[in-house]
């Protein structure tokens, strides 16, 4: 069956714009966790936030788009920009019907929403906006990337959460396999503006510590809840046979994937994160010991935490594998997230070295898990397993797999 590789990268994360600058970032374990400056945040419990800041869209986007598109959209338009860049695709080299998008979104465009509800309340119906119809739907930035980059293969969008991150990148690597020569996808959502973070504030989840350095402690035994973050990345995928053919620079392989829901919690049965797991693992043709590194969800709450230490252990035993969770450096990116660690965890086979877990001194004991921390780690191994789940008990897992030197 035909292979489906990823080409092209296009990264905006709270701690660096661009591969280079968020990989270096991650390694040094910087964190970009800090109080929230969009709008002032004190009167809401939590006051914490992965911002990107220095985003300049007027000197990435043309200024009729502006108008049009929340923040999210404004990110996916750029990180796409930059994918097709680094992949050194020029369009005119392809026809239109063999290219496609399918992103993932968690929130839509909370932040126009805010706006136009802003306008509604307090000037009337004839003041909001007619792009309100669409700026703030969940898959606005599928349709978004596809006018601009006249793609006019499939197009999606999935709603997962952070899982959906890892669903929409699946879904990309099925339309490559029947036979669709590229597609963008990958992840962003930008929701942390007043609208916003009431949302997130009603999952529960959401630390309310002020200390940027002891807000988000995946796996810790002082784990308090996440931080939420913004941005994501674009991934450009493409059938593997063709992108060798053109000469294409690539990162490596989408190799397996998984998916599962838990029970409701009420039911006694327990999660099925481990199962997510050992899907991806037997789609991609892989045992436990060919893994060198695990991307965790990292949820960053007690009984989460315990969920996925108790999947990863049952896998591949306790101590048995590497696990890392950088997302603790920038905050939960939601349907961003997943598609980050899939950059990450491609860097991270490519160069031998699995970045650490930002201000997480050591993990909790009883979970029996080794996690990276305080510095990077060499690994041995050419393949990586990225967890991701989603509010309302969604699990994807899906493994990426490291190419020869002379596809690298």
């Amino acid at each position: 069956m035909t292979a489906t590789v990823v080409t092209g990268l296009g990264v905006l994360a709270p701690n660096g714009s661009g591969l280079d600058e968020y990989w270096a970032a991650t390694l040094r374990g910087e964190s970009a966790i800090h109080r929230i400056e969009r709008f002032d945040p004190e009167r809401y419990p939590a006051k914490l936030g992965g911002e990107f800041t220095g985003f300049d869209v007027r000197e990435r986007l043309p200024g009729r788009l502006i108008p049009q598109t929340d923040r999210m959209t404004q990110f996916a338009l750029v990180a796409s920009d930059d994918a097709l860049a680094d992949a050194k695709i020029d369009l005119a080299d392809w026809s239109s019907s063999d290219m496609g998008v399918i992103t993932a979104s968690s929130s839509g465009g909370f932040e126009f929403g805010q706006h136009e509800l802003e306008k509604l309340y307090a000037k009337g119906p004839g003041h909001v906006s007619a792009y309100m119809s669409f700026a703030w739907f969940y898959a606005v930035n599928s349709g978004q990337l596809s006018i601009r980059h006249g793609m006019r293969g499939p197009t999606g969008v999935f709603v997962a959460e952070q899982a959906g991150g890892l669903d929409a990148v699946a879904q990309a690597r099925r339309k490559i396999r029947r036979g669709l020569g590229l597609v963008l996808t990958g992840g962003m959502d930008a929701s942390l503006c007043p609208y916003g973070m009431a949302a997130h504030m009603a999952g529960g989840r959401i630390s309310e510590r002020d200390d940027p350095g002891t807000a988000y402690l995946p796996f810790a035994e002082d784990a308090n809840g996440h931080v939420p973050g913004e941005g994501g990345a674009i991934l450009t995928v493409e059938n593997a046979d063709r992108a060798r053919e053109r000469g294409a620079r690539v990162y490596g392989e989408i190799a397996g994937y998984g998916a599962t829901f838990d029970p409701p919690a009420s039911s006694g049965r327990p999660a099925n994160l481990r199962r997510a797991a050992a899907i991806a693992l037997a789609d991609a043709g892989l045992s436990p010991s060919d893994i060198a590194v695990v991307f965790a969800d990292a949820a960053g709450s007690p009984e989460l935490d315990r969920i996925e230490a108790d999947a990863i252990t049952a896998l591949f035993g306790p101590h048995g594998v590497p696990v890392t969770a950088p997302k603790a450096a920038i905050g939960r990116l939601h349907s961003g997230a997943a598609p980050l660690d899939l950059v990450c965890a491609l860097q991270a086979v490519r160069e031998g070295l699995a970045p650490p877990t930002a201000n997480v001194a050591a993990a909790d004991p009883a979970y029996r898990i080794d996690l990276v921390v305080g510095e990077p780690r060499r690994l041995d191994g050419t393949a990586a397993l990225v967890l991701a789940r989603g509010y309302g008990g969604f699990n994807a897992a899906m493994v990426v797999r490291g190419v020869s030197g002379k596809e690298t």
